[in-house]
Order: C-alpha cells, then structure tokens, then sequence
C-alpha cells in the first residue's frame, strides 16, 4: 500500500473509532455489578442498555448519580516512563421512570426518561523516543511526490495553496517549513533525516478531553410477569477536544541552505489543535423474558449512533535548522521560524457500530443474584459520510475511510459479570467483573497498513484490552434507596505519533489507562 496522505477534510477511520468508544456508566448498583443488567432491569441505567429492563417496574422511581474519577495515566518506551494525573466529576445518570399498573394480560405500561454521561474523552499520553530511526518529515516527504513544488508555495496575495489548492495540508505546512525539500524533477521530495547517518529524538503530548451525553426516552412493558419489553430512542451530544504537540531533533539532517542541501541540525515543533461536536441518535430495542421466578433471560439491540458532526482545526510547526559551516551568522542560517495552517472548518457524517447484547441472570432464594452477559460491538459497520461539493448540506459516502475501517477493525466482544447479595432486607454487597477484548484487526496492530488519520494530526492510538473490577454496597429504607459503587478500569493501547511506512517505524509507545471512581446514587421509588 502506497504512503497515505492524511486528508485535509474529512473524518478517519481511527477518528471514527475514538467517537465510538463507549464506557461503563450508569447508576452504582449497575456499575457496582459490572453493568450486568442485561436480563435484570428495575434500575435507571437500563433505559441506556435494555429498554426492556423499565417494564421490570412496579413503582416509579427516581434518582441521581455522581462519579468521582481519580484518572492515571502511564506512557512507556524502552527509554522513558511518563505519568499524568488527573481528577475529574461527573452527573453518571439523572432519570426518571414513571409505572403505571394495568389489569389484563399487560400488567404494567411504563416509560422513562433519563440523562446519562455515555463517555469521558479525557487521556493525557505523553513520552519520548531516543534514538528515533525515521522522521515525521520523511513520512511526509513519502506521501508528497508527485506535488509541485509551486503548488505548495505562497505567492502572496494570489495564491494560497491551503484554499486554492487540492494538496493535502500537511506536504503545505512541511514545505512551507522547510521539513521537506525537492529533489530529482522538482516533484519528489526529501526529508531531514537521513537513514544510517542522522541522530535524533523524539518527543509528544496529546491531550484529550470531552464527552458523550445521552438522553433517553424510553417505552415498556410487563405481559403476564413472563415477557417485559422496551423500545427506546437516544439522543446523543457530542464534543471532543484534541490538542497534540510532537517535536523532533536531529544532527546530520538533509538542511536546506538557500538552494542548497547540507547536513546540519534540525528541530521542529508540530502543534495540531481539533474540535469535534455535533448531535446524534440511535434506537434500542430489547427483551426479557421470565419462564420461572429464579430464571431471567434478556437480549437488547442498538442501531448506530447516526451523528452530523462538525470539524475545526488548525495547525501550526516552529522550526529551527542550522548549517554549522555556517557559523552562528544568522542570515546564513535562515531556516528559523514559524508557519501556521488556515483554519479548517467542515461537517461530515458518522454512523457508530451496531451493538448487540445477551443475557442471563439466576435469583437464589429471593437473597443473591448472579447475572452474565455477552455483548458483540461491530466495530467493522461504523460508516463516514463527507461533506459533497454540491450544495451545502450534501454528503457524500467516504469510501476510501469506510474500506479502510474494515482494514482496521473488527468486532468486540464484551463480557460483564455481576454478583449481589442481600444481607439483611435492607442492606446489600455487589460484585462486578467487565472485560473488552480489542477491535484492531491482527494486521493493523502488526502495521501491515499505512494508517490514515485526519488533518494535520498524524498521530493515533490503538486500544488493546479494557477491563473493570467493580463493588458496591445498597441500602433500602422505605421509599428511599442510596447505593455506593467503586471501579476500577484498566485500559492498555499502544500510541504511534505517526504511521509505519516505506519499512520505515515512527515513534510509538505502551499507554495504559489506570482509572478509579466512587460513584453514589440516591433515589426514591414511589
């Protein structure tokens, strides 16, 4: 596969990926019990899982949840060690389902509306790659050919090859900053370094933040206590935050020198800044059936997720190159300064993965349940639409993104296992275990493909396994109910600060997401 060059406008297969991420969340008694609650209902979260899970209800209810997250974050390559860490707090859930009890064969009519926090975007990966075997500026060399040297450059007041050109941003902001050079015919292209003779280093830092919040409304019902269904719609709220800084040294680089190319030293400084937002909605449906008192059986289905996002970024480099035959007279080193991109602003649309979800859930002696589910997230369905050249909000499916998703990714599977106990009529201990397995296909974690990531940001993240431990405790008196729940995440990815190409293996890292929370909910159920 040839060099992929990173698209000016429009949404990537990993950047798809990053907004389809879902965590576990919800009210404590579910998070406590891992988010088992497939075939359980009668508590808030379900109007976010199994919609089916409100025609469980009897009473109404209400409640509140919040999420304290004490979030660690670790970087490692075999020369560096870097941790970051961060507090943060959530509203986890804000629902209400209202019960209305019928005679007949349906004995209950139900509905629920609820406020959830679906996910927290926030990551910090920072580290630092000494020796480095390759440069960004290579890669970007890579992709460039074929250019003109005059399409990339400014003439000022009449050209502007960020908007009068098709060529991709970043060959614009490489050239412009003297990261490439050309060779040959004038379109082929050099980077700094130089394999085998220049030294360098590497360092980054991207930041993440931002969420998904979700409002649910909710349908349900009871027939003859056996069958209880639900059907429900989401609406999603969407923003996303990434700000990334890579910089580069190196000694015995290709420099640029007037027309001249000399081996001097470099150093570069690459800032992408983006923000996503927009709004979307999916649907779920869902079944649970009780053949006998001791015995639930439940299964929910979600469509995609189906959002109109909008994109703005914008990029800029600081760089500094010196011949040292030159001396230090400054105007016989003039490669020093700084370049910016415009700023780019552009929708497009993104459908997440369908979801499908089982599960099964034993009740020993009206004291202990014990409930296990199994979910298949297709990671492999997400779809991108990109903004069309016709009228304004015409969209047009981005193929070369969509068949790159199923290069990338695959299903997931997710397990949740939950266990509670009543001790006494009152009072409760909860157990929980979830587990996901990752959705990068075996190739990709292998780099046999050149990734494509969005704009000038060429970095990404691959997610390896996640896992939750969970526990939790619950008091009822009377009417009113508060339940405490702690977890614990464990996320493993690996970083790459930009893709493998040519042979060629960019700077990567092991990232690992250690993450504990205290959550609490209250409510009253009348």
């Amino acid at each position: 596969m040839a060099a992929v060059p990173v698209i000016a406008a429009a949404q990537s297969p990993v950047q798809a990926d990053a907004l389809s991420q879902n965590e576990l969340r919800g009210t404590a008694r579910f998070m406590g019990m891992g988010g088992a609650f497939t075939a359980l209902g009668g508590d808030l979260s379900t109007l976010g899982q199994n919609p089916a899970g409100i025609g469980v209800y009897t009473r109404s209810d209400v409640g509140i949840t919040l999420d304290i997250n004490m979030r660690g974050y670790k970087t490692e390559t075999p020369m560096s060690l870097h941790k970051e860490n961060q507090t943060k707090a959530f509203v986890n859930n804000l629902a209400y389902v209202g019960a209305m009890n019928l005679d007949g064969a349906l004995r209950t009519f139900n509905w629920g509306v609820s406020y959830g926090r679906k996910t927290s975007f926030d990551r910090i990966t920072m580290g630092y790659n000494n020796p480095v075997q390759t440069s960004l500026s290579n890669y970007i060399a890579a992709f460039s050919d074929g250019y003109s040297p005059d399409d990339l450059a400014f003439d000022y007041g009449k050209y502007n090859p960020y908007l009068d050109s098709d060529c991709d941003w970043l060959s614009i902001l490489g050239y412009t900053s003297y990261m490439i050079s050309p060779t040959g015919n004038g379109k082929h292209y050099n980077g700094l370094f130089v394999p085998g003779q220049t030294v360098g280093d590497a360092m980054y830092m991207v930041r993440e933040s931002g969420y998904v919040d979700e409002y649910n409304i909710d349908l349900g019902g009871n027939v003859s206590d056996v069958v209880y269904w639900g059907i429900g719609v989401g609406i999603n709220d969407i923003s996303y935050f990434r700000y990334t800084d890579y910089s580069e040294s190196m000694e015995n680089a290709n420099v640029v020198v007037g027309d001249r190319i000399v081996k001097g030293n470099a150093g570069f400084e690459l800032y992408n800044d983006n923000h996503i937002w927009g709004s979307g909605w999916n649907v779920k449906l869902g079944l649970i059936v009780r053949p006998i008192n001791e015995l639930r059986i439940g299964m929910a289905v979600h469509t995609p997720t189906w959002y109109s996002l909008n994109h703005s970024y914008i990029a800029e480099t600081d760089f500094s190159y010196y011949d040292p035959a030159m001396g230090e007279i400054k105007n016989l080193n003039p490669h020093e300064g700084n370049e910016r991109t415009e700023l780019a602003s552009y929708s497009s649309k993104l459908n997440t993965p369908w979801r499908l979800m089982f599960g099964v859930a034993g009740v020993i002696d009206n004291r202990a349940i014990i409930s296990l589910d199994y979910e298949r997230m297709f990671y492999d369905s997400m779809t991108t639409k990109r903004q069309g050249y016709g009228y304004y909000n015409s969209f047009e499916s981005a193929t070369d993104v969509n068949d790159a998703i199923d290069q990338y990714y695959q299903g997931s599977n997710i397990v949740r296992l939950g266990l509670e106990y009543r001790v006494t009529p009152q009072f409760s201990v909860r157990l929980g275990y979830n587990a996901q397995t990752s959705n990068v296909t075996k190739d990709a974690a292998d780099g046999m493909y050149e990734v494509m990531t969005t704009g000038t940001d060429p970095s990404y993240s691959f997610d390896k396994t996640t896992q939750y431990i969970t526990a939790g405790l619950g008091y009822r008196y009377k009417a009113w109910y508060i339940d405490a729940a702690y977890v614990y995440k464990n996320r493993k990815s690996t970083f790459h600060a930009y893709t493998d190409f040519n042979g060629f293996e960019a700077p990567s890292a092991s990232v690992t997401d250690n993450i504990h929370s205290i959550v609490l909910s209250t409510g009253f159920k009348f």
